[in-house]
């Protein structure tokens, strides 16, 4: 191991000082070369020291039911299949059929899509017991298999395996979100539920003015009754939500540096909270950026397809549609936001594309603050 690390470092001071000689002692150039030695070490080392699994249990789930598929690294082919219930019973008794195998559960690695809910009680039993689970999005699982034909949960479950097998080198924990960051999800949710059902309501006071007044007065009274009600509904909920985020001083503390910045209010605050899970989730705002969906790609083949660079559509679509409000707010109330937007105008670039340069802009700003643990500060105002 120690030899390792010592051509390892070798090998970066090579490329530290090998470009920086060429360049006649150019600090860029070191720099340069410092910042690929470094990650190339960093990638080295995560290859050739991670933790390597032996036995893969893929795992399909379902409301009531799990499809798991086990297989070994030595013999991927053959596959062990069972089917359990969806629940702490079923899971015990898994990981007691396992360990009567004679499975080494400490080389094993769970490999499981994520379907919201439905992953909860795999994810506590595995938690409590301290076994490597991997929680994977579906998508990412679905484009790795190639071409297929035909579907069951049998056969999906062993494709979870397979994957677990083929990308554990990117491998990452994975753990619930603390009981506060669950809270505060599902009281988020049930708020958007609630504002979907007052516009519903909302609606039928189109009916005032078109119909003859006897008809609409026998919905009339109901209406405005299930719109108070609803409104009441949301702001316990609000309540709610601020109680939780203050009996927790990290939170609370992230909450009054994100709506520090210009354009960021409570409710994107808290989405940001909840879906980073307190920013542990991204090491850079440029990771969050391209999970919100404001980061450009290019779009190009050979010498003959040359399309626009563009926003992927693989995205967080509520954190963006957040973001454009924050951006409608920030171009009036930010005089350095409203001036880089004018300027952009004015040298003729498209208004969305503007917007979605101030959305990069207000997440970078974001994770500024809360890694920097100070609020925004406007350094406009200090200027000559």
């Amino acid at each position: 191991m120690r030899s390792i690390l010592r051509i390892s470092l070798l090998l970066i001071l090579f490329l530290m000082v090998g470009p920086a000689l060429n360049r006649m002692i150019d600090i860029r150039g070191l720099l340069k070369a410092l910042k690929t030695g470094l990650t190339s070490y960093f990638i080295y080392l995560k290859t050739n020291l991670m933790k390597t699994f032996q036995t893969f249990i893929g795992i399909d789930i379902s409301k009531l039911s799990l499809d798991v598929s086990v297989i070994y690294a030595g013999d991927p082919v053959k596959a062990v299949s069972y089917k359990v219930s969806n629940d702490s019973k079923g899971l015990m008794g898994l990981i007691g059929q396992m360990k009567q195998k004679g499975i080494a559960l400490e080389d094993t690695l769970f490999v499981c899509e994520n379907t919201g809910i439905y992953t909860t009680p795999l994810m506590t039993v595995l938690g409590s017991q301290k076994l490597h689970y991997w929680v994977v999005a579906a998508i990412e699982i679905k484009r790795s298999q190639g071409l297929s034909r035909g579907k069951s949960d049998k056969a999906d479950a062993k494709t979870i395996a397979l994957y677990g097998l083929t990308h554990q080198h990117k491998y990452q924990p994975s753990a619930l979100p603390q009981t506060s960051l669950q809270q505060l999800k599902l009281l988020f949710t049930q708020r958007e539920k609630i504002q979907k059902a007052i516009a519903l309501f909302e609606q039928t006071k189109e009916n005032e003015g078109y119909l003859p007044k006897e008809v609409y007065a026998v919905v009339k009274k109901l209406n405005q009754q299930q719109i108070g009600h609803l409104q009441r509904a949301l702001a316990k909920i609000d309540v709610q939500m601020l109680d939780i985020v203050k009996q927790d001083d990290a939170l609370q503390k992230q909450q009054v540096l994100l709506t520090s910045v210009p354009g960021i209010g409570k409710q994107t605050a808290f989405y940001l909270i909840i879906t980073t899970r307190s920013f542990t989730c991204f090491d850079n705002w440029r990771q969050l950026a391209c999970y919100a969906g404001v980061a450009p790609f290019e779009h190009s083949s050979g010498t003959s397809v040359r399309g626009r660079t563009k926003v992927s559509d693989i995205a967080d679509k509520k954190m963006k549609s957040l973001l454009q409000m924050c951006v409608l707010s920030a171009v009036k109330c930010d005089k350095e936001i409203k001036a880089y937007y004018e300027k952009k105008k004015a040298e003729g670039k498209p208004g969305m594309l503007v917007m979605n340069n101030v959305r990069a802009k207000l997440l970078a700003r974001a994770f500024a603050v809360v890694k920097r643990g100070t609020p925004f500060v406007n350094t406009q105002k200090f200027a000559a």
